[in-house]
């Protein structure tokens, strides 16, 4: 086991549970006229361990690096016969991230693709109440002092932890009912009598990604395949829809 890489941003019990792993020294990358820090992937390739820890799946890349997001660093390693052990936040799974900006306020810029979850040979919620989690964050655990305050009365709301912990409940059990029924499917058991479908009727506006996004979700839900479909009339305008929504279409 190596850690491929790992923020520990100063705190002590974080250091403290890397004992004595190896620890795999990252690439430095000058962006900027600044050196920055990235998950060496080639080092981990040619070091080849059974298995890899990655933390911050839903991190963004510095310019420059071989892949814009972490998640695809990730999939090299995977398939270089590389098992990896990552974790992420519920606020950047892409699906949730409309529900996510409602309940909270806050966009979430960065954000991994549902299908790279699907990909998991197990998902497992770490959970803890909302109230613990404050606590957590009192002491130092999550974020340095300073901090603390400003994030207990914004994105620590009680209020927001608590959609959250839902939505992650949610999207756990979804993806456990997906596993189920792909197992059923696989040992030749008998499917839902009627199957159920999902369509999603787009229009050329910048909507449209929300409604997809909404209906991939319902579909996951429901372990169902799902269309997106979208209507073309004929039209005397040529330019009857924007080119910028053309070309988002």
């Amino acid at each position: 086991v190596v850690v491929g890489c790992v923020e520990t941003y100063g705190r002590r019990d974080t250091e403290a549970q890397l004992k004595d792993l190896e620890v795999i020294p990252r690439r430095q990358i000058e962006y900027r006229g600044v050196t920055m820090e990235e998950m060496d992937v080639d080092a981990i390739v040619r070091r080849k361990p059974q298995m890899c820890v990655v933390d911050e799946l839903a991190h963004t890349n510095v310019p420059g690096s071989r892949h814009t997001k972490r998640h695809e660093d990730v999939l090299e390693i995977l398939e270089a016969g590389i098992h990896v052990m990552t974790a992420v936040n519920i606020q950047h799974l892409e699906t949730l991230n409309d529900a996510v900006a409602r309940a909270t306020g806050v966009r979430v810029r960065e954000t991994v693709p549902d299908t790279f979850l699907d990909r998991a040979d197990e998902v497992i919620n770490v959970d803890v109440t909302v109230e613990e989690l404050r606590n957590r964050l009192r002491e130092g655990k999550i974020y340095r002092p300073e901090k603390v305050e400003q994030a207990l009365s914004n994105f620590f709301r009680k209020g927001n932890l608590s959609t959250l912990r839902e939505l992650a409940l949610r999207a756990v059990a979804d993806e456990v009912g997906e596993k189920a029924a792909s197992y059923r499917a696989r040992e030749g058991l008998e499917p839902a009598l009627i199957p159920e479908r999902v369509m999603v009727c787009m229009s050329s506006n910048a909507l449209a990604p929300r409604v997809i996004r909404t209906g991939a979700r319902i579909a996951g839900r429901l372990g169902s395949k799902w269309y997106a479909v979208y209507v073309e009339t004929p039209s005397e305008k040529p330019d009857r829809i924007k080119p910028r929504d053309s070309d988002t279409l």
